[in-house]
């Protein structure tokens, strides 16, 4: 079994196609199909299910996953030893982060920018993959290096460093009946419509907890997929959200209130993964993030 086979069959079992492995490892799709028919033949097993909709991981690719990503890791921390002998720390970090990372937390574009000019041999890419949950996700399963997100809680396989932290108030819109209010109850927004961000959004989770722990189901009328059309809802006077301060900042016509009683936190948080050892390249961005965020605060 070599490591470009490896590589292959990693990618697909990661991005649940050949197509998209192929283009992830940038290779023709016949090539990265040619690739795993060898495979399977030298281990006597097949490793996918295929069908015309999906592809799935058989008992025996299951069973070669998580070996085979240690191999790719193996590989590269080897190479990382070598580059550092060399002088210099080389190597890439693939770095997911949340639609909202920008905020008050840290500008992320300035710290990669200010990495850069201190290593320049490192490679930083950056890719937005969904929400927070999907964030965490593919950080603990080794699909990106680091991930900014935000959880109300512990995710298992993570350890997470507090890159900053605001309270989520309420926005409604100027003309809104609660607008003018020092302070709202929770259960006084039980049956105003809400409009939120998908299942698994940073937002999203803490509103729900917050709920849940008081026993109000609230009514969830809009759900979208950009931080800016939340709040663009909300100014349209079609509902109400619960939001950190930073989100409305560049929208007229929203109202910000504290709730009464003790807030939800919505919290910008560096995401690393504590099941496997970290390349030269991830460890010194880690770092550096945990160090330079709150001078880089947006």
């Amino acid at each position: 079994m070599e490591l470009r086979q490896v590589r292959v069959f990693v990618a697909i079992a990661q991005e649940g196609s050949f197509t998209a492995a192929a283009a992830r490892l940038t290779l023709v799709q016949s090539a990265v199909s040619a690739t795993i028919r060898t495979l399977e033949q030298e281990l006597g097993a097949s490793l996918f299910d295929r069908t015309t909709r999906r592809v799935a991981l058989t008992d025996a690719g299951r069973a070669l996953l998580p070996e085979a990503i240690r191999m790719l890791e193996a590989e590269r921390l080897a190479a990382d030893a070598v580059d550092q002998a060399k002088g210099g720390i080389r190597g890439s970090v693939l770095l997911g982060i949340m639609q909202a990372a920008a905020g008050h937390a840290a500008s992320v574009a300035s710290l990669i920018a200010g990495f850069q000019t201190e290593h320049p041999l490192v490679t930083v890419t950056v890719r937005h993959v969904g929400g927070s949950q999907s964030l965490a996700e593919n950080v603990r399963e080794g699909v990106l290096d680091l991930g900014i997100l935000s959880l109300p809680g512990d995710y298992p396989g993570l350890s997470f460093t507090e890159l900053g932290r605001e309270p989520m108030l309420l926005a409604c819109a100027a003309t809104h009946r609660l607008a003018g209010r020092d302070s709202v109850p929770l259960l006084e927004l039980a049956d105003e419509p809400f409009v939120d961000g998908p299942e698994g959004w940073g937002i999203r989770l803490a509103s729900d907890q917050l709920f849940l722990r008081a026993g109000i189901t609230r009514t969830l009328r809009y759900e979208v997929n950009d931080s800016l059309s939340i709040v663009e809802f909300v100014a349209a006077g079609l509902a109400v959200a619960l939001i950190p301060p930073s989100m409305a900042e560049h929208v007229r016509g929203v109202q910000l209130i504290p709730l009464e009683g003790e807030a939800p936190m919505f919290r910008t948080l560096l995401g690393a993964p504590t099941m496997r050892r970290a390349p030269g390249a991830v460890h010194a961005f880690a770092e550096f993030i945990r160090a330079n965020a709150a001078q880089h605060a947006a």
